[in-house]
């Protein structure tokens, strides 16, 4: 088999990466209230007096991080800044711990439930942020916030994390990120995000409570949640009785990518193995089901009506070639490159806004945007494109470098 051509995909790829964090440099800064803005329309119109939201805000301050220790240097110096910042100052919880869900235009707490997810995340941004800039008050904030979860929302009983409070850590009825979920105690989604925000603290702490907290995680996602045929299962009771039939597919190629990263950062050598066989069965499981004629990845199925959200939404596009490039340094057949470089010529025609800049939030079956949708929102963030394309990068890099 032919091999597309690694290293100009990795020029590709830096030279977007490039364009992503300058679009969030120069567009997203809220230059009236401080932080960022809370939303910037299709049009690219900022969205006056839009509520800020703590996963946006979060993944900005990833984002800038990662690219800092991308690069080894601090040209995103001033954007981290200005989203730590923000976080400490508006969207920490000053009397109970965590973060806020969500703040008003001008930083006054408009929603201040308590979402795992959400506390996931700033881990995730806080630990990322410490490992370039030795910022020792976001460290021990991640810390703090790691001490919080275990205290309030790992279930000692049954495993796992519950998934949200209210602003005192107290339990609550309605648990769900959005209208469109199940309202369910446990998600994938919420431990996903715990296991990634975890491995990065462990990564920078090397704490043995960490590494605990993690190989909990693994037994879930081994034994409880990656059950169904190479799928995940999405939502599930306190008991793990599954209460979905849907598979994301985005998830499921996300998730293992990010359980085989989490197993040689904690150096288990019994979890490596395991998670490299699931990445190989589950990418393609992947290839198989969730791929467009176009090479474009469909949102979900249903696995009981068979129903086919035939979306392509964003994020999906980026976490394919993510899981596709790991398959294919893992295994070393260019096959799985060749099917990650045709989604990334799906994402050139059809997800990258060429006239305005950052990726279109979805596009249909025919590969036209939806102009409903933001180019920056609650959801709509530069965590997942610019990952992915530090990670193929680096993938790449390490493969014919």
């Amino acid at each position: 088999m032919t091999l597309n051509d690694p290293i100009e995909v990795s020029f590709q790829l830096q030279m977007e990466l490039n364009r992503i964090l300058d679009y969030w440099k120069n567009t997203t800064k809220d230059l009236d209230h401080g932080g960022f803005v809370g939303r910037i329309d299709h049009n690219n119109k900022i969205v006056e007096k839009a509520p800020k939201g703590v996963i946006l805000n979060t993944r900005i301050l990833w984002s800038f991080s990662r690219a800092n220790n991308f690069f080894q240097d601090n040209r995103y110096d001033a954007e981290c800044q200005i989203a730590f910042d923000y976080l400490y100052d508006y969207f920490r919880d000053k009397k109970s711990g965590g973060v806020f869900w969500e703040v008003d235009h001008t930083g006054k707490p408009s929603n201040k439930r308590k979402q795992v997810y959400a506390q996931a995340f700033c881990i995730y941004a806080l630990a990322e942020y410490y490992k370039y800039s030795t910022n020792i008050q976001a460290l021990n904030w991640a810390k703090e916030i790691y001490a919080l979860l275990e205290e309030h929302s790992y279930d000692m009983e049954l495993g796992g994390y519950i998934e949200a409070f209210d602003e005192n850590w107290s339990s609550i009825e309605d648990l769900r990120l959005s209208e469109k979920e199940v309202n369910a105690p446990k998600t994938t989604n919420t431990h996903l995000h715990v296991l990634e925000a975890y491995t990065i603290l462990y990564e920078v702490t090397k704490d043995i409570k960490v590494k605990n907290s993690l190989e909990r995680l693994y037994d879930l996602f081994l034994n409880r949640i990656f059950l169904n045929n190479n799928h995940l299962d999405l939502f599930f009771t306190n008991d793990w009785k599954s209460l979905s039939t849907e598979i994301s597919y985005g998830h499921d190629i996300e998730a293992a990518w990010l359980l085989l990263v989490g197993a040689r950062t904690i150096n288990n050598k019994p979890l490596i193995e395991k998670t490299k066989t699931l990445l190989i069965k589950v990418t393609n499981t992947f290839i198989d089901e969730a791929l467009d004629k176009d090479f474009g990845v469909f949102n979900a199925q249903d696995t009981l009506t068979r129903e086919l959200d035939d979306d392509k939404h964003w994020w999906p596009q980026a976490e394919a070639m993510v899981g596709l490039v790991h398959a294919w340094h893992l295994s070393h057949d260019d096959a799985y490159f060749n099917t990650a470089f045709k989604i990334w010529g799906f994402t050139k025609k059809h997800i990258i806004d060429h006239k305005n800049g950052e990726w279109f939030f979805r596009v249909d079956s025919n590969g036209k945007p939806y102009t409903s949708e933001d180019k920056v929102g609650p959801w709509k963030c530069p965590y997942h494109n610019s990952r992915a394309m530090i990670e193929v990068i680096t993938k790449i890099n390490e493969k014919c470098g």
